[in-house]
């Protein structure tokens, strides 16, 4: 009995271990291999490509780092994100993604949304707070604490940006020298709200200011780009759209299904933005919305500037991810849309391969100068009109 109780007890801590290990080890696994870096450089940049970079004001409208059990402050050796290489890469503001869902097995064409959870086993492993195991609206919470934590513990190279007056002001900071970068709070995919609309007021008060409305799949909202059928806005989902106007928030069409954008071009005249894309004239891509589509999101609100798509760097999207692919999508989209209505979302630390991290930025500077984007066209791109966006619709 004392030997089998031995034996029981040298079991018992094998599998602890191997729980310990596990819980170590196997999220950066996990992460490494989603977020990968398809790296050809060094990559080429010119003096005047410095030069011209250096001075920019840049802003990405997606990434979703704050999903991964990194510290953010720290430079990190896997993903695309982290705040020392966005000061690197003279990023000036970061859109920050809370992803709370995410079907196994997830496609462009067509997911149901009721199979296996990847974030569910994710925020498990990555030993996320137990109230986040089963709600969606507490995930994207929990991602809005890391993210302030992270700012807290920053000694000042990031901020949480919630209205003009912060935008401005990090801004000016920045045009006197100071190294830091502006972060803001988004959600991808409103089913965080969990069919309740109390729940845009808790994310709202918690500092989220994109919302966008799908991700993968089908929600309380409305129909997915990827999910069943090409549906359009529930009652309750046209209830969320009237309020995230209402609330001077900015409305994120990324995922949504080419009914609901068309069904929330009608209904609104603000700027809207699609977050995180490409150019279907480009690359024939399920994921990219036809082009008389993308002309009519980004017309709307012409009263203040119109909307904006943002240029992902991923081969789904764009084709081709290295610097000259990403430039090769942005000049066409700005022969397609006009320059006003063209911007950057990497969707980087999205489960996605790119070209490039984001501390080697100036390498799509350089690009877009060889391309044939004059310097003008180079600063709206890369930041102009995503600020435009923003002081338009931030209170």
């Amino acid at each position: 009995m004392r030997t089998f109780g031995k034996w029981l007890g040298r079991g018992l801590l094998l599998v602890v271990l191997a729980l310990v290990a596990f819980l170590t080890f196997a999220p950066g696994y996990v992460e490494a291999e989603r977020n990968g870096i398809n790296w050809q450089g060094p990559y080429p940049v010119s003096d005047e490509a410095r030069a011209l970079h250096d001075t920019l004001i840049i802003g990405d409208w997606h990434a979703d780092s704050l999903l991964w059990n990194r510290d953010l402050t720290e430079r990190g050796d896997r993903g695309h994100v982290d705040v020392p290489r966005l000061l690197e890469g003279n990023v000036a503001f970061q859109v920050f993604t809370a992803v709370t869902k995410s079907p196994a097995g997830q496609n462009y064409h067509e997911n149901t949304g009721d199979g296996t959870d990847s974030i569910t086993l994710l925020a498990m492993g990555q030993m996320w707070p137990v109230r986040t195991w089963t709600s969606l609206v507490e995930r994207a919470l929990y991602q809005a604490e890391r993210l302030y934590g992270f700012a807290e513990a920053s000694d000042g190279a990031l901020r949480v940006i919630t209205d003009e007056a912060g935008l401005e002001a990090l801004l000016a900071d920045r045009a006197a020298g100071e190294a830091v970068v502006g972060g803001m709070l988004g959600i991808e995919g409103a089913h965080a709200l969990e069919g309740d609309m109390a729940n845009l007021d808790r994310l709202e008060e918690a500092g989220f200011r994109l919302i966008g409305l799908h991700h993968f799949f089908d929600n309380e909202v409305g129909t997915s780009l990827h999910g069943v059928g090409d549906g359009g806005l529930t009652d309750f989902g046209r209830e969320v759209v009237a309020e995230v106007v209402a609330r001077g928030m900015v409305l994120d069409l990324a995922h949504s299904s080419e009914a609901v954008a068309r069904e929330v071009v009608e209904l609104t005249d603000i700027p809207l933005v699609v977050s995180h894309t490409g150019l279907r004239s480009v690359c024939d891509a399920h994921r990219n919305f036809p082009d008389n589509l993308m002309r009519q999101i980004v017309q709307n609100g012409m009263d203040q500037g119109g909307g904006v798509i943002g240029i992902g760097y991923w081969a789904d999207v764009t084709c081709d991810d290295s610097p000259e692919g990403v430039a090769r999508v942005i000049m066409a989209a700005i022969d397609v849309l006009g320059v006003d209505h063209v911007s950057l979302g990497s969707d980087y630390d999205g489960s996605v391969t790119v070209g490039f991290d984001t501390s080697e930025l100036a390498a799509l500077t350089d690009a877009l100068l060889r391309a044939g984007a004059t310097e003008d066209e180079v600063r709206a791109v890369m930041g102009g009109n995503l600020m435009r966006v923003l002081r338009a619709r931030l209170n």
